[in-house]
């Protein structure tokens, strides 16, 4: 019944912004003209700003969504600011339509930079330090999530993303999740995963799954099974609520995803461990921060968020209590959480507000 009422809305919502740009359209004076010349060619006429979204279904219909929404919001707020400026200086409306042109400049400019924020791969850094024993003087782990292999990265592309993770010379790399997505190619997902198998490291490479990487709708591309043989194949280690020690003094916990209905509580992973070892915990989904941080390992990586995406997307699932971290890293008790935005995102090949990367953390002994 939720999702029914939430598709209802979408329809409505479409419905309403559909006829508000239409009636946009019809300002601009070309539209207008003929319009007045001919209403039903004037109506058809005044639908070009939903034909300036149509290239997007080249993308994917989430993307012309997307689009479309945008194109909408933005038009409707200079619509209001115009407003707003012409009671404050107590004018007439304009024949020239201009906040029409400023709406969609400011469109073609938001796009455009969210475009290049979700297919340029950045590398963010942490420093971390500890007084626990790392057999080391210094760890460096590269972590990355949420590649959704075959939306911003294929896998030839993503192979040049693990060229840059191997010059970070990484003690050891960790997957947290949403590695495959439904979209995703059999050719894409073997060459990912023969990439992940040139990364040179320490102590080996680890994998937790996400709640994409068995798919909702799988296409019968490959099965999770397939997947799991490829990441075997490239020496990648699949944790499924699984404690691995990477060496003597540092243990590494890989949870099942918060999607999986048996998955252990963070307390009985933790049972077990010798409190005087470094302890990092890798959790796909940011939740239950209050219950991991009194089961205390030292480090939690996660990921699933894509930092917000699109906003106000981030900001929504933080008062809607699905996240309890959107990005970044925060400390609560003698944990530290962090929360990656993805090397890529789900289905949408924008990212406003936030950036996708790859993450090198360093954790130095005190």
């Amino acid at each position: 019944m939720m999702w029914l009422g939430i598709f209802a809305g979408v329809f409505l919502l479409a419905l309403a912004g559909t006829a508000y740009l239409m009636r946009g359209a019809l300002r601009f004076g070309f539209s207008k003209k003929l319009y007045e010349r001919n209403k039903i060619l004037g109506i058809l006429s005044s639908l070009w700003p939903l034909f300036l979204c149509l290239p997007f279904l080249a993308v994917g219909p989430v993307a012309f969504v997307i689009a479309f929404v945008h194109l909408f919001a933005i038009w409707a707020l200079t619509d209001l600011v115009a407003i707003i400026i012409r009671k404050i200086r107590k004018k007439e409306k304009s024949k020239r339509y201009i906040n029409g042109f400023v709406a969609l400049a400011l469109t073609a400019v938001y796009l455009t930079y969210g475009w290049v924020m979700a297919h340029t791969v950045l590398e963010t850094n942490y420093s971390l330090t500890t007084e626990k024993s790392l057999g080391q003087d210094l760890l460096r782990i590269v972590t990355f999530a949420d590649l959704h292999l075959s939306t911003t990265l294929d896998g030839d592309e993503f192979a040049e993303e693990c060229k840059r993770i191997n010059a970070t010379n990484p003690d050891v790399v960790l997957i947290g999740g949403d590695f495959v997505d439904d979209d995703t190619s059999r050719e894409d997902m073997i060459a990912a995963c023969q990439a992940l198998g040139t990364l040179k490291t320490k102590y080996g490479v680890y994998f937790i799954l996400g709640n994409h990487d068995k798919g909702y709708f799988r296409r019968g591309t490959f099965t999770i099974d397939e997947l799991y043989q490829k990441l075997a194949q490239n020496n990648v280690l699949v944790l499924t609520d699984d404690v691995v020690a990477i060496n003597e003094n540092v243990v590494l916990v890989g949870r099942n995803d918060r999607s999986h209905r048996n998955r252990k509580s963070a307390e009985a992973l933790m049972a077990d461990i010798d409190d005087s070892k470094y302890v990092i915990m890798l959790d796909h989904q940011p939740n239950d921060y209050d219950a991991i941080a009194k089961a205390a390992p030292d480090l939690v990586i996660s990921g699933h968020t894509h930092g917000g995406h699109i906003f106000p997307a981030g900001p929504i699932g933080l008062l809607m209590g699905a996240n309890d971290a959107v990005y970044g890293l925060e400390k609560r008790e003698d944990t530290s959480f962090i929360v990656t935005s993805g090397i890529s995102g789900w289905a949408i090949p924008f990212k406003t507000f936030c950036i996708s990367e790859f993450v090198v953390i360093d954790i130095e002994m005190k």
